[in-house]
């Protein structure tokens, strides 16, 4: 580790369980370096490690690696810092872990049911199925905001696209609770005191996760092959270009992963920040129509809801100064790039004005930007409308209850108030 920075290890779990603002400062004196740390990873019991990997931390280096594809890989995997094994990849090696020709291919099936034409037919059934979660939550009271309302419209969404009945909707939320807080103890099972049998249960955990969802999206594939069901699913098995029950499985297991911790930590740091920026409400909700656009881009800057992804070099490169070589691993630290003094004035200051606002919270520039990103956005719109609307005093008390990872700034628990 660079000198100056040696109290800063990227790689230890202890470290994404510190305080926002100390981790923010972390990043902010590792942008101030002339060039990324390498930090060494963890050795994890039954997964492979590397020797480690670069910290990506600034605007240029996240979106000129993400730009460029060719030589910074999403082979063999993104989504974690070792590489995959291949016992997980069968649930977890999506498209988001290829390249092209084969990451084309499955972009141009299933971005059949993101176009701007079948987005806008939704509308109506977003806005109708806001006014039911905050019709319950009333019904309720408060009790917790994330479980009560903000995850509950992205699980709903995702599982009514794919033709899924609302019996499986609770195992559908509470496998993606498993699949995103694989190093979280409430999730996992996993305790501080990492030893093999701790990780052999969360791994266990993790891909009984994966099995179900897995399971589940196979089993409508089959029921829709050759039968005219216009959901997702029949759209995705059936057709001259249609996927496999493997990557059908895998495929659903990223949507509902990478749909539901967008939207709903999204929204769950939306209503704190709302809350502790009481003149930011006040502007919103002044003109509500014209100023949410940038509120929700502002949102997605200030929380970024996924944290990092991983590249691999396929060839020697030089990037801003640094020279990098074939087989290096870097990671891009979108919440880094998202601060970073050189592309945003005060970038620790949440404002809904701000423009431009070049962030890169749907993973930047490049093939793999975010398929749902619109979807994502208005599904932030229509939930904030409701609230809003129905609830106009509805606030955050104290501080969340923020998921321990390196992957996913979370939120699992936040009380609130609506008087």
């Amino acid at each position: 580790m660079t000198a100056g920075v040696s109290d800063i290890d990227l790689s230890e779990i202890p470290f994404w369980g510190l305080p926002p603002r100390q981790r923010e400062e972390a990043f902010r004196r590792l942008r101030a370096l002339d060039r990324p740390v390498f930090t060494k990873e963890n050795q994890i019991p039954f997964i492979g490690h590397g020797p480690g990997y670069y910290a990506l931390v600034r605007h240029a280096d996240v979106t000129e690696a993400g730009r460029n594809a060719g030589v910074f890989s999403s082979e063999p995997t993104a989504n974690s810092i070792p590489d995959m094994p291949r016992w997980m990849a069968v649930y977890f090696g999506s498209m988001i872990n290829m390249d092209d020709p084969r990451h084309a291919r499955l972009r141009r099936i299933v971005s059949r049911a993101f176009t701007p034409k079948i987005l806008a037919k939704m509308e109506e059934d977003l806005a109708r199925a806001a006014r039911e979660i905050v019709d319950r939550a009333i019904a309720e009271g408060p009790v917790d905001f994330v479980p009560q309302i903000a995850a509950r419209l992205p699980v709903q969404v995702i599982c009514d696209m794919m033709g899924i009945p609302p019996k499986y909707h609770d195992m559908v939320f509470r496998s993606t609770n498993i699949i995103l807080g694989n190093a979280d103890s409430e999730y996992s099972g996993i305790r501080p005191d990492i030893t093999r049998w701790n990780v052999a249960k969360g791994l266990a955990r993790l891909l009984g996760a994966g099995h179900r969802l897995s399971a589940l999206a196979r089993r409508l594939g089959r029921e829709r092959r050759g039968a005219p069901v216009e959901d997702l699913t029949g759209m995705l098995v059936n057709g001259e270009e249609h996927l496999t029950a493997q990557e059908l499985g895998s495929f659903f297991i990223l949507l509902v992963v990478a749909g539901s911790e967008t939207t709903r930590n999204a929204i769950s740091h939306g209503l704190k920040l709302f809350t502790d920026n009481p003149g930011q409400r006040e502007l919103l909700l002044s003109d509500f129509e014209a100023r949410i656009p940038g509120a929700v881009e502002e949102i997605i800057r200030y929380a970024t809801p996924v944290i990092q992804f991983r590249r691999t070099l396929t060839r020697d490169h030089e990037m801003n100064g640094r020279q990098y070589r074939k087989g290096d691993k870097v990671l891009l630290f979108y919440n880094s790039a998202n601060r970073d003094e050189a592309v945003f004035a005060d970038p620790d200051v949440f404002d809904i004005t701000r423009s431009p606002n070049p962030h890169v919270g749907f993973g930047g520039p490049g093939p793999h930007y975010c398929l749902g990103a619109h979807l994502a956005r208005r599904e932030i719109t229509v939930m904030f409308r409701e609230l809003f609307t129905r609830l106009p005093a509805i606030r955050s008390v104290g501080e969340p209850d923020y998921l321990l990872s390196n992957f996913i700034n979370g939120i699992k628990h936040m009380n609130y108030r609506t008087g």
